[in-house]
């Protein structure tokens, strides 16, 4: 064996002329984006002495209205699991569209895929912006948001799933004569169904998170509680109201990964 052939692999490389271009911007729009946010000593050290007071005008909690803050923590819940239920019934067919081995048709494909795209992309901010406009304030406004939101995160990752499946079992059923939709849901859906159910839990976790924040504004749920005590300074009610959200929060994770894990 030569030299050459026994020297180790070059590490580094030198960057190329638009590697370094892209640097430059980036480091530009990093030092631009802090500059904009204001970003000085003595701000984070007025916001420390600001959380601090906080903290100590919010114990201990007020737990007068612990009934009042449970019944919106439920329906916070409720809206969430609902609209997971519907945005991952509404998934499904948009992912066979979407994935390349199932779609009816290449123009369907595009299609799908762009309302999938369009759907992931509008935050569930927006959304319960657009519902509350549409269907007026209240828990369907957020059920209508988290579902579209459901259907942009699911659709997509349902879609690249089928797109993994082995061919050979498809392609077995179609031998024997099989129609498109025996095949599809003979041999394609019941080895993605084990991933389907991971995503769809761990979608329900997100929408849990994301429903607090839709009530903020007017999606129902304990946003709503929040928000009041927050602006009317109820820092002992606004703890309490954090506090429920944790541990609801954590409890549905640990649930989630106890399903998955007796499941998968």
């Amino acid at each position: 064996m030569s030299v050459a052939e026994r020297q180790p692999p070059p590490r580094w490389q030198r960057p190329s002329l638009s590697v370094w271009l892209l640097a430059v911007v980036f480091i530009a729009f990093f030092l631009h984006g802090l500059h904009g946010a204001e970003v000085s000593p003595e701000r984070l050290g007025q916001g420390a002495v600001n959380v601090g007071l906080f903290l100590a005008e919010s114990f201990p909690p007020d737990l007068s209205r612990l009934s009042v803050i449970g019944r919106a923590m439920l329906e916070t819940f409720q809206m969430a699991l609902v609209g997971v239920v519907f945005g991952v019934i509404a998934s499904i067919p948009f992912a066979l569209l979407s994935a390349r081995n199932t779609t009816l048709h290449p123009g369907l494909r595009w299609l799908a895929k762009m309302l999938v795209a369009v759907f992931r992309t509008i935050p569930d901010l927006v959304w319960a912006l657009i519902f509350v406009v549409a269907v007026g304030l209240g828990p369907l406004a957020g059920i209508l948001a988290i579902m579209m939101d459901t259907i942009g995160f699911c659709g997509r990752f349902f879609a690249e799933r089928i797109e993994e499946t082995d061919p050979r079992p498809a392609q077995a059923l179609s031998a024997t004569g099989c129609s498109r939709f025996a095949v599809v849901f003979g041999a394609i859906v019941p080895e993605c169904l084990p991933s389907f159910i991971g995503t769809s839990l761990y979608s329900v976790e997100k929408a849990v998170r994301s429903a607090v924040v839709l009530g903020l504004v007017g999606a129902g749920g304990i946003g709503v509680e929040l928000s009041a005590a927050m602006n009317l300074f109820q820092y002992d009610q606004a703890l309490t109201v954090i506090l429920t959200i944790l541990v609801v929060v954590i409890a549905v994770e640990q649930l989630s990964g106890w399903i998955r894990g007796r499941i998968l």
